[in-house]
């Protein structure tokens, strides 16, 4: 678990209800509650359906979903007050489940832009090419990756593999306070998996205050990426919360003794 000077939440999720945002849409997340606090990394774990990535997709401000209750304090700041973009400079950053191509627009003008535009809202000077340019170079030397990256548009003709690698080079380029990490296992290989979990580690291991909120359906990634925190998603609330341990459990026996125990409980 991380120094005391980190112990302090970053992230404050109370009762939250959201619902597709759609006359008559469906309620998804259902009173949920989660506390994230700086330099932790929190995993959620639970069936198809039950709310994770649209609670990565509520957080991030998708227009998609509707919040109809409750409250988000991120930093102490209330998070409904804020446009998408206001969180990204903020310091969230979202890491899609199926990252989208932009053709046309080169991964380096890509991230320039957004670099400055948080150094800008920060109150900081922007970069110039060069500083850009000795930055992005030593986080493609932390993660090993092809300097070709950055000719690239972004994620055009990018495998599954480079899209979410790309993602995780984009995250260690912007230094967010709060990474969201919808399901950056899915579709992985070993190989890929162990590489682009190993970028997630090395990025924690540069900024030791930054949180991570991974979201998966399995433990494979768990093996790699530790978890200060695991919690269990079902219809739209977290129902239980462990450790390491927890994921390995829920791997190995599913999730009907979650479901048992909440029929016990009620």
């Amino acid at each position: 678990m991380k120094d005391a000077e980190s112990k302090m939440a970053l992230l404050e999720v109370t009762n939250l209800h959201a619902r597709i945002a759609v006359p008559g849409g469906r309620e998804i997340l259902k009173g949920l509650n989660l506390t994230i606090n700086a330099g932790e990394v929190h995993a959620i774990m639970g069936k198809n359906g039950s709310g994770k990535s649209t609670l990565c997709g509520v957080l991030a401000g998708r227009e998609t979903f509707e919040v109809t209750q409750g409250s988000v304090l991120f930093d102490g700041k209330d998070l409904f007050e804020m446009s998408a973009e206001e969180r990204a400079r903020e310091g969230m950053f979202l890491g899609f489940q199926y990252p989208v191509e932009i053709p046309g627009v080169s991964t380096s003008y890509f991230l320039k832009a957004a670099v400055n535009a948080i150094r800008k809202h920060r109150g900081e000077e922007e970069l110039d090419a060069m500083a850009f340019l000795t930055l992005v170079k030593d986080k493609m030397k932390m993660l090993e990756m092809d300097p070709s990256f950055m000719n690239r548009a972004v994620n055009e003709g990018f495998s599954g593999g480079e899209k979410k690698r790309n993602e995780v080079f984009q995250m260690a380029v912007i230094n967010p306070r709060l990474g969201l990490l919808d399901e950056t296992d899915s579709g992985l290989d070993v190989d890929a998996l162990r590489t682009i979990s190993h970028g997630i580690n090395k990025l924690h291991e540069a900024d030791p205050k930054q949180a991570v909120l991974l979201v998966t359906h399995y433990q494979r990634m768990l093996d790699y990426v530790v978890p200060d925190v695991v919690h269990v998603m079902i219809d739209g609330r977290i129902v239980k919360t462990g450790d390491k341990e927890l994921a390995v459990k829920l791997d190995t026996e599913g999730y009907d003794w979650v479901e048992a125990e909440m029929q016990t409980a009620i």
